[in-house]
């Protein structure tokens, strides 16, 4: 039995090249002695963490960060041997043994996971790479920021533990820097700045950092060792104000087939709910594409989708499988036709953060949404 064509339904196409590009000119926005961490979690944001790790690596970054130590094994089990980092926080004794066997450096946030972590790497008989998150702002992971010089010394003070890295999160990094998204920016990085002041050798043995995307591209002075890349990565721009500091290029495009053409009378309902109600004799398209793909319910009525260069409207209700589109002005559209829902076709272009305003979400979410029954295609 020959293979599935993955175009024969619905399918997301992302471009390496256009990650190594983006890679690149991040690399090329640092300041000399700053390096890049390609963070590729939640399946490199949609686009498949290998695909976008390799591409990341050959365009200049140095490491990796993921979420979990799932995401960090299948990173390993591909063969990717550069320093990687899982951003979360691991509970379990046998979870941090099994980081500590595949070469995984666990964040860690309290005494009581440094001392968990000396002990399984004495009993393991190999040092053990680590990296201490500070909290200074989020709320979320890390030790209180005025305990973090003290939890250094703790980490450096025992003799199976390597220390790597020290870190903190920007909360709202992708706020105008001139109000007071940028004023609690300039206070968690005096809050950081104030722990790594503390620390003795700052900056000779220990790689300090705090920039995400939003920070990258906001300011040289957030840079320091490392700056944690994410959704810049893939050619999106964390606000729009900071949309041409680099010049980015999408490397997502997601696309479908049309699998039915059919004319309705005027006064005719279409889709669940009878959200949309035809005002004229209407040829609607059935796209095979819906919901349980990652195009959320909430965008019903408020996107288009490209063919052959020309906007069509989605109407109705977006529903678990399929969705439809108002093809009455595109007598060229037929059944097998491929639409472009995200990415460029012809003149026109649809990003994630078009979505993401129409349904007052974020393209962080659009983009992670994508779920695993999308074949991801390399181009």
């Amino acid at each position: 039995m020959t293979a599935l064509d993955p175009r024969q339904r619905a399918w997301v196409e992302v471009s390496p090249r256009a990650i190594e590009a983006n890679a690149r000119a991040v690399c090329g926005h640092l300041k000399p002695t700053t390096t890049l961490m390609a963070v590729v979690k939640a399946d490199g944001y949609g686009h498949g963490a290998e695909t976008v790790a390799r591409a990341a690596l050959r365009g200049g970054a140095g490491s990796l960060g993921v979420a979990t130590l799932t995401e960090g094994l299948e990173l390993r089990r591909a063969g990717l041997e550069v320093p990687i980092l899982l951003l979360g926080n691991l509970t379990d004794a046998e979870q941090l043994r099994t980081c500590l066997h595949w070469r995984l450096m666990p964040t860690l946030s309290t005494a009581e996971d440094i001392h968990l972590c000396q002990a399984l790497s004495t009993d393991s008989g190999r040092r053990f790479s680590v990296q201490l998150k500070m909290d200074t702002g989020m709320a979320r992971l890390g030790c209180a920021w005025e305990n973090g010089a003290e939890l250094v010394e703790l980490i450096r003070s025992q003799d199976s533990l390597e220390l790597c890295g020290v870190y903190s999160h920007l909360a709202c990094a992708d706020g105008y820097p001139d109000g007071d998204d940028g004023a609690f920016t300039q206070l968690q990085h005096q809050r950081f700045n104030s722990v790594l002041d503390q620390l003795p050798e700052k900056g000779r043995d220990v790689c300090c950092h705090l920039a995400n995307s939003a920070g990258t591209l906001q300011s040289q002075a957030l840079h320091h060792d490392m700056v944690r890349v994410g959704l810049a990565l893939y050619g999106e721009a964390p606000a729009t104000h900071l949309a041409n500091t680099l010049s980015l290029q999408p490397a997502l495009s997601l696309k479908a087939r049309i699998t039915l053409v059919r004319t309705i009378p005027a006064g005719v309902s279409a889709s669940y709910g009878r959200r949309f109600v035809s005002q004229r004799p209407t040829r609607l398209a059935v796209v095979a594409i819906g919901y349980a793909d990652g195009v959320v319910r909430a965008l019903s009525g408020r996107i288009d989708v490209l063919h052959r260069g020309q906007r069509l409207s989605q109407v109705g209700a977006i529903t678990m499988d399929q969705l439809l589109v108002d093809a009455t002005d595109a007598p060229d559209v037929h059944p097998g036709d491929i639409v472009t829902l995200l990415g460029r076709d012809g003149e026109h272009t649809i990003s994630p953060g078009d979505w993401s305003e129409r349904c007052d979400s974020i393209p962080w979410e659009i983009l992670c949404g994508f779920k695993r029954r999308l074949p991801r295609v390399e181009i």
